[in-house]
């Protein structure tokens, strides 16, 4: 039986957008400018610390970022928590979960490729929210134009890292697939596949922002989605890889979909609309506490069941990511649902 859309109002209240800007542009544009200015000026740091953003991606917004997805679903379809949409949720990520789980012990390389093509996709329609809702991005008004942005703000922390430290990429994705018995090809990482790759990358990002110029009726808007993209450009570019992207991760990624799950709850709008942010992210915290936990058990089973996990900080690492992109899959199911009834599909 389909089941029916309930709620269709799913933008921002304006009282509500002034804190939520602490989430979409400075705890994102603080740190990750930072970093950059700091890796372009020479800064190195060992190979152990290149993996703080990730480990601390288990508390600090990352792995728990999706753990409300229980709660986000109901109340942007019902408007509240219901027994029928928290089975969908359930269900969702018991066999989407279940079934990606299953792909990366039967053929592992095979489930890293797709998590790097579901991550980018993810990732990107995940800056439409902020950009559209909190940012007021009029550029963004229609589905191609979306779909661009989408299709660039993914690439970044997916296709430059594998133009600018090709080496260091492999070894990663290397790390995903090794627990299970799979290797990484080299055809990918060589300079020919590199250079085509960036060529794309770049006449996308440029398509993608002449377009939207043209379209913006507030230019303000429109260099502020032109700033980000070349900041990120810039960033993963000069950054190291897994610091990159565990930072990426942690402060820019997941603190946006906090705020836009901070909107879809009532009393956490309330809050917001007071201009009081921490008891929002108090909420956001209690409700996510208990299912994050619920996945590092699983991140635990997963490293039992490997056949061959490497007992190292790259190796548990690599386990660990491996239980994130089981998590994503069902996740981008939750947020592509939650973009139906924003209107953005």
């Amino acid at each position: 039986m389909a089941l029916a859309r309930e709620r269709t109002d799913a933008r921002v209240p304006p009282a509500a957008r002034a804190p939520l800007r602490a989430l979409v542009v400075w705890i994102p544009w603080v740190p990750i400018a930072v970093a950059t200015l700091a890796f372009a000026a020479g800064l190195s740091v060992p190979p152990a610390w290149r993996y703080v953003p990730l480990v601390a991606s288990v508390v600090a917004f990352g792995l728990p970022h999706g753990a409300v997805d229980w709660a986000a679903l109901p109340r942007a379809a019902a408007g509240r928590l219901t027994t029928r949409w928290l089975a969908v949720v359930g269900a969702v990520y018991l066999v989407a979960g279940g079934a990606y789980a299953a792909a990366w012990f039967l053929a592992p390389l095979a489930a890293a490729a797709a998590f790097l093509a579901l991550t980018w996709f993810h990732w990107g329609q995940g800056e439409l929210h902020p950009l559209r809702e909190v940012l007021d991005a009029d550029h963004l008004d229609t589905r191609p134009r979306r779909a661009l942005t989408l299709a660039v703000r993914g690439a970044l922390p997916m296709g430059v890292p594998l133009v600018a430290f090709p080496g260091r990429y492999r070894a990663v994705l290397g790390s995903f697939v090794a627990p299970f018995g799979g290797s990484v090809p080299a055809w990918p990482f060589e300079a020919d596949a590199r250079l085509a790759v960036g060529a794309a990358l770049a006449g996308l990002t440029l398509l993608a922002l002449a377009v939207g110029y043209r379209a913006a009726g507030d230019r303000r808007a429109w260099a502020v989605d032109a700033g980000e993209t070349g900041l990120l450009w810039t960033y993963f570019l000069v950054v190291p890889p897994v610091f990159a992207v565990g930072l990426y991760f942690c402060c820019w990624h997941a603190p946006r979909h906090v705020a836009r799950v901070l909107a879809l709850d009532d009393r956490a709008v309330d809050a917001l609309e007071r201009g009081r942010l921490a008891p929002a992210l108090g909420r956001f915290a209690r409700e996510a506490a208990l299912p994050t936990l619920v996945a590092l058990v699983g991140c635990g089973a997963l490293w039992w069941a490997a056949p061959a996990p490497e007992p190292t900080l790259a190796g548990a690492t690599g386990v660990y990511l491996v239980a994130v992109a089981v998590l994503t899959l069902p996740h981008v199911v939750v947020v592509t649902w939650l973009d139906r009834f924003a209107g953005y599909w």
